[in-house]
């Protein structure tokens, strides 16, 4: 597994969407890129945060931050959270690779079939990860979790980076 340091570049990012391709290169935020990979359809937890998300997506925006959800669900099954989710203002990616997932530093989990929800887990999966890239692809913030409970929530981070977009304040965790 990998673990991405901080002030350093990130690994090359390219996935499909719900709206077409996306890579990470083409991206040109004025402030950040936050990419939150989740762990799938198959997950009530990510229902709920990435449900979070999308309602704060535009605080986000206010602040110059451009966001991508993904996850290693087929793009059928990333339709249908998009649709239970109601998620209407977030880039959905779909297909994240088990390569991919190792080059972002995540934790992989065995599925152990139908969750609490009655939704079949897939073979295999990422568990979740969030990474905060500045404009140049370098890692400024990141989140990597064992466990699905648990994560930052997302007003937290938006006031955090208004914090540091005010001072000036740079990434941190960049020793090894």
């Amino acid at each position: 597994m990998n673990v991405l340091k901080p002030r350093q570049s990130v690994p090359a990012l390219e996935v499909d969407t719900l709206n077409g391709n996306w890579s990470l290169a083409a991206q040109n935020p004025e402030n950040f890129t936050m990419v939150v990979f989740y762990r799938g359809l198959h997950c009530p937890i990510c229902s709920k945060y990435v449900g979070e998300l999308d309602k704060l997506a535009g605080d986000f925006a206010e602040i110059g931050v451009s966001i991508l959800v993904l996850s290693g669900d087929e793009r059928e099954r990333a339709e249908k959270a998009r649709d239970d989710w109601g998620l209407t203002n977030l880039e959905i990616g779909y297909g994240v690779t088990t390569e991919q997932a190792r080059d972002w530093g995540l934790h992989r989990s065995a599925g152990r079939g139908l969750t609490s929800i009655g939704i079949e887990e897939p073979a295999e999966f990422s568990e979740p990860g969030l990474f905060i890239m500045k404009p140049d692809n370098s890692l400024y913030w990141s989140q990597v979790q064992t466990m699905p409970f648990a994560r930052p929530h997302f007003r937290e981070i938006i006031g955090a980076l208004k914090f540091a977009l005010e001072k000036d304040y740079p990434a941190r965790g960049e020793l090894s």
